[in-house]
């Protein structure tokens, strides 16, 4: 079973778009997030889908999933301290929807009810994405998942266009970083969901709490993460110009 955890706890402090986050903005007539739920909503490979969102946002989310039929909805997951909390919380939920339970301390592990044996091609895959990134195209969804199953876990990259340097002290340069070697990370990310809710398992809640990426907990705890290609339309809407570029393309797609 593949299934999408979004992400929709943030603030969107960064925006300063006042008490609503970002993610609930309108845009074209409907919230951002509604964007990125009809593209996992599409997608064939997707079973169902988990929304991290906090509690009083989640009646809008119901009215606005049943008039874009979003059907694969399975639950809601809640908002945790932190982005790491908030993935932990989801992929929690996730393993609920599947239908697991737990099997004994000296076998370890998880197994799906009703699933007697599990190869790499059976295994469930979590694909978490932000509610913030509206424009993923199904093609890096689909590589996320294939490059999940096949290493254990996948992330879209891009190349970095500019000279990179580095700064000990921010004010001067002290190094000249390879540019060849370095990449901008996207989303979303898939994971072969008992191994990565393993790891969350494992760590303790200040550990959590300084988690910097999604990949970096599994990178860290031995999972290997095979890097798809990602897009430059593939952003995530932080700012406020981030927000203006949006709108242009929705105002274009509809003319």
């Amino acid at each position: 079973m593949n299934i999408a955890v979004i992400l929709s706890g943030g603030s969107g402090s960064r925006m300063k778009s006042g008490a609503k986050p970002k993610q609930y903005l309108e845009v074209g007539g409907k919230p951002i997030i509604c964007y990125c739920l009809e593209i996992f909503q599409k997608h064939s490979q997707i079973d169902a889908i988990v929304i991290v969102a906090e509690e009083k946002y989640q009646e809008l989310l119901d009215e606005w999933m049943e008039k874009e039929k979003i059907s694969k909805f399975a639950d809601y997951a809640p908002a945790g301290r932190s982005r790491q909390h908030s993935i932990y919380s989801g992929i929690t939920v996730a393993r609920e929807v599947i239908g697991w339970y737990e099997v004994p301390d000296e076998i370890g592990g998880y197994i799906r009810v009703g699933v007697k044996e599990e190869t790499d091609d059976t295994k469930d895959i979590v694909i978490i994405h932000d509610a913030a990134r509206p424009c993923v195209s199904e093609q890096i969804i689909t590589d996320c998942i294939n490059g999940a199953k096949e290493c254990g876990g996948a992330m879209p990259v891009i190349t970095l266009k500019d000279t990179v340097y580095q700064s000990k002290d921010g004010t001067t340069i002290s190094g000249l970083l390879n540019r060849d070697e370095l990449f901008a990370g996207q989303a979303p990310e898939a994971f072969k969901l008992d191994a990565y809710l393993a790891i969350h398992d494992a760590m303790s809640d200040e550990e959590l709490g300084n988690v910097r990426g999604s990949s970096e907990i599994a990178y860290r705890y031995g999972m290997k993460i095979k890097m798809v290609k990602g897009d430059e339309a593939n952003f995530k809407i932080t700012t406020k110009e981030d927000l203006d570029k949006f709108k242009l393309l929705i105002k274009k797609s509809k003319n």
